[in-house]
């Protein structure tokens, strides 16, 4: 499956947004983003399909993607566009119960993750963290640009970047392989959530983009 164009994917986190979370995914689609996921995962089940509910029409009217990181049922009930799942997620029991149009990501931290995904189960994969985060301080060290070129190397679907990523090193980024990024904090964090994805996409060449489909 074609990934979303341009690949940038907004992660949210709406303990870290500036502004109100439906206004941060608004301004961010007004200045390009086309493919989001909601991430939300402390809420309730039921807190975070009515979230969805609320992102789903301002996605749609700019023709973006929206997904869930979490479980696939919850995906399924939220009827958002598909799921990304944790580490070690079960894509193939994803992939069965949402179908051949929903978009699968998963999430790796190693070359030997990236070598045992299944591209009939799975279409993207995050790599991360790519650089020092302050969204995320706990999640191991960073890869850099040596260790997610590694990774990307060994996958057999696109690879798309987290982690510290900003427009001063999105072209290191890139240059070790990546299909895209993925930003959050950044974003979340901005007054102006729209001026940093303009920023953001302006560094990804449309020779780049080509590598997600």
């Amino acid at each position: 499956m074609r990934l979303p164009a341009p690949p940038l994917l907004l992660v949210t986190d709406r303990t870290q947004a500036r502004l109100p979370l439906d206004e941060v995914i608004e301004r961010g689609c007004a200045g390009g983003c086309r493919w989001v996921s909601l991430r939300e995962k402390d809420l309730p089940a039921d807190a975070q399909i009515a979230l969805a509910g609320k992102l789903k029409p301002i996605a749609q009217r700019c023709g973006a993607r929206l997904m869930l990181h979490g479980e696939p049922g919850l995906a399924q009930a939220a009827r958002v566009d598909g799921v990304h799942l944790p580490a070690h997620g079960d894509a193939a029991a994803a992939r069965a119960l949402l179908g051949s149009h929903a978009l699968i990501g998963i999430s790796i931290h190693s070359v030997a993750e990236a070598t045992a995904l299944d591209p009939a189960a799975v279409d993207y994969a995050i790599a991360g963290p790519m650089f020092p985060t302050a969204s995320k301080p706990g999640y191991g060290p960073a890869l850099g640009p040596e260790g997610l070129a590694a990774i990307c190397r060994a996958a057999a679907v696109p690879v798309i970047a987290i982690g510290g990523i900003e427009a001063d090193n999105v072209t290191q980024v890139m240059a070790a392989g990546a299909a895209g990024i993925a930003v959050m904090g950044s974003v979340m964090r901005a007054a102006e959530p729209e001026n940093v994805i303009i920023d953001l996409l302006a560094l990804l060449a449309p020779d780049t983009m080509r590598r997600a489909r």
